[in-house]
């Protein structure tokens, strides 16, 4: 890995925009506009509304509630 490799939930943005087709941004602003505001509630919904499966899911509502929701 190379040192300018991200780090943590980062590290896995380059797969979830390659599987599922949509930049990161985007599913950010899902999490933010979603009126759940728990990490798990957050997760299971991506799950079952949008498919990602639970890694996918639980790195991006793990960066995007690290910067504030």
């Amino acid at each position: 890995m190379s040192p300018n490799a991200p780090k943590g939930p980062a590290s896995y943005f380059p797969s979830i925009e390659k599987k599922y087709g949509r930049p990161v941004s985007e599913w950010q602003e899902l999490i933010r506009s979603s009126p759940l505001t728990k990490h798990m509630e957050l997760v299971s919904w991506l799950k079952a509304e949008h498919g990602l499966g639970h890694g996918h899911a639980n790195a991006l509502v793990a960066h995007t509630l690290a910067e504030g929701k």
